[in-house]
């Protein structure tokens, strides 16, 4: 089978909510990461045979394929075609996959993937909201075969975190705990310039925003988002956050025709569904499935990078896998670089990849939950 490789990965910086990116719409959001991508690479921008984007509530600004849209606003040639992918939070590591598999294919030789959210102008399940009830959606309510087959148990995010809190026997204090070194990594990294060579500066915001210098005392000082759900307060959970991440895909062919130098190498792609009531247990059994079919172990991986939807689901897959917390998101995740929904994937990755340069690892592994119960698995080979 073909080969796909990663040329490049950028980002821009996350922009708290309400914070440096929350004026900039989400179309320019999207364009300024697909300009610098062009820009960066000796591909003529005519040559992409297409611009997969992540994205989720694609109700306003984040309407009308935004893939498509952020790629004209560019300025970029009107012969590229669009598409943008809802997979919830995996969004963007779905566009990566779907990329892959087009140039795996034979079909397309040079794809720009990434994604992009604009949290502060369309928060979180506006799409699911329209019409409904202030208060947590449930865009499930009247489905005869839904209620069937699961009956009416809460399909909510912060239900999820908390029963994982609870099977896997992790506190508040030591969720808290995690948090705090989430920020301490990310800080550190900001301090180190980590980030800087994939960032692209917008709108005067040149670094993240959302890590805190926090304390547990202040922690342990928040309310719990719902009284049913005791463990779970913001300062366990992902950051709403503006943002936008893209990446070029590319064939062999397309590596020897422009002359470029690829910088890694997708060794697997694979998405696995698990019980939608659990909703963030799937990176779990995910993990397993992926390099079963990978032939490999988790010996094997350097690096590795799962969404900080919440420090629960990050925790319960380092008790249930074994792998070392501190190769383990090791410039922070979510909790402290925020999680721009449908960007998240593309940031990790992007991430990722950058990581492994740095650090001289050869295999990285990237997954994160997703609503319906789902989780996307990605494992990359550094080249030298």
């Amino acid at each position: 089978m073909a080969e796909a490789y990663l040329i490049d990965a950028l980002r821009t910086p996350t922009g708290r909510r309400k914070g440096g990116l929350a004026e900039v719409h989400a179309i320019d959001l999207g364009a300024h990461v697909l300009e610098a991508l062009v820009a960066r690479n000796a591909v003529p921008a005519e040559a992409y045979d297409d611009v997969i984007f992540g994205c989720v509530d694609t109700i306003g600004s984040q309407a009308g394929d935004i893939a498509r849209t952020s790629w004209l606003a560019a300025g970029l040639p009107l012969n590229v075609p669009g598409t943008t992918v809802d997979r919830q939070c995996g969004s963007s590591q779905q566009a990566l996959h779907f990329a892959a598999q087009a140039v795996m294919s034979g079909t397309q030789d040079v794809v720009a993937v990434g994604g992009v959210q604009t949290m502060t102008r369309i928060p979180i399940s506006s799409a699911m909201l329209a019409g409904q009830p202030l208060g947590f959606p449930d865009p499930f309510s009247g489905s005869l075969g839904w209620q069937a087959r699961f009956g009416d148990a809460p399909v909510n995010q912060f239900y999820a975190a908390q029963r994982i809190a609870d099977h896997w026997g992790i506190s508040r204090g030591a969720m808290e705990a995690y948090a705090l070194e989430s920020h301490r990594r990310a800080l550190t990294a900001i301090e180190a310039g980590h980030f800087a060579r994939e960032i692209v500066p917008l709108a005067g915001v040149e670094h993240d925003e959302t890590p805190r210098h926090t304390t547990l005392a202040k922690m342990a000082e928040l309310e719990p988002v719902d009284p049913a759900y005791p463990s779970i307060t913001a300062a366990v959970a992902s950051q709403t956050a503006d943002a936008a991440a893209a990446m070029l895909v590319v064939s062999a062919a397309a590596v020897e025709r422009y002359g470029l130098t690829p910088r890694a190498r997708i060794h697997h792609l694979s998405v696995l569904g698990d019980d939608p009531i659990w909703h963030l247990r799937a990176p779990i059994p995910a993990t397993e499935a992926a390099l079963q079919k990978a032939g490999m172990t988790l010996a094997d991986i350097d690096r590795v990078e799962i969404n900080e939807a919440f420090a629960s689901v990050v925790m319960a897959w380092l008790a249930e896998t074994g792998y070392p917390a501190e190769r383990t998101n090791v410039n922070g995740g979510a909790i402290a670089l925020g999680h721009p929904l449908g960007a998240t994937g593309a940031r990790l990755m992007t991430g990722l990849l950058h990581e492994l340069e740095r650090s001289g690892g050869r295999f990285g592994l990237q997954t994160m939950c997703e609503g319906g119960g789902q989780a996307n698995v990605t494992i990359i080979e550094r080249l030298d």
